[in-house]
């Protein structure tokens, strides 16, 4: 697999809507090595999610680390990654009207955080990685994941939904100052 490089703020390619991936072309060789490539490169800068806009590829697909289980049985299961999740063209229906602001960051954005308001439950129907059906609720972090990625494939940064800048800081100031809250 490959490490793939990843598009900064003020790429065209950030700003663009990201065509559908079509079903027939979703179990090709170049399509399934773009998410296996996307899946390294996550795993590679530390990030729970990544959207093929995010490297250079404008098409309705991300990648992503959600940790939808139940709360693990033993110490053991609950320092086990969970498994990359793919979304190819997704759908999100807001399910609960509750809205959360926190902190987020982006790979595209390096070393930037800020809170940024997002639905707090959602649905998403999507397509997985063999072109089938996804029909997932989600809730706090995974809920916000989802979002974010989703709007990267709009051409949507996380700045765009912040309703302040006020919470915009560095990394190293959000580590000694805010990560305690």
């Amino acid at each position: 697999m490959s490490i793939l490089k990843v598009a900064r703020m003020g790429h065209p390619v950030l700003r663009a809507k990201a065509r559908p991936l079509d079903r027939s072309d979703i179990r090709t060789a170049e399509v399934q090595k773009l998410i296996d490539d996307m899946i390294d490169t996550m795993r590679e800068y530390h990030g729970v999610g990544l959207a093929a806009p995010q490297v250079h590829e404008s098409l309705r697909l991300f990648v992503a680390l959600l940790d939808t289980r139940r709360p693990p049985d033993d110490e053991h299961e609950a320092d086990e990654e969970p498994e990359p999740i793919v979304v190819i063209n997704p759908e999100i229906t807001i399910v609960d009207s509750a809205i959360a602001e926190d902190w987020e960051g982006c790979l595209s954005i390096p070393d930037i955080r800020g809170k940024v308001p997002r639905a707090r439950e959602i649905r998403v129907r999507a397509l997985d990685r063999d072109g089938g059906r996804i029909d997932l609720r989600a809730s706090a972090f995974p809920a916000r994941v989802i979002q974010h990625e989703t709007d990267h494939l709009d051409g949507v940064l996380f700045f765009d939904r912040m309703r302040t800048f006020e919470s915009l800081t560095f990394l190293e100031e959000y580590s000694r100052f805010q990560k305690q809250d």
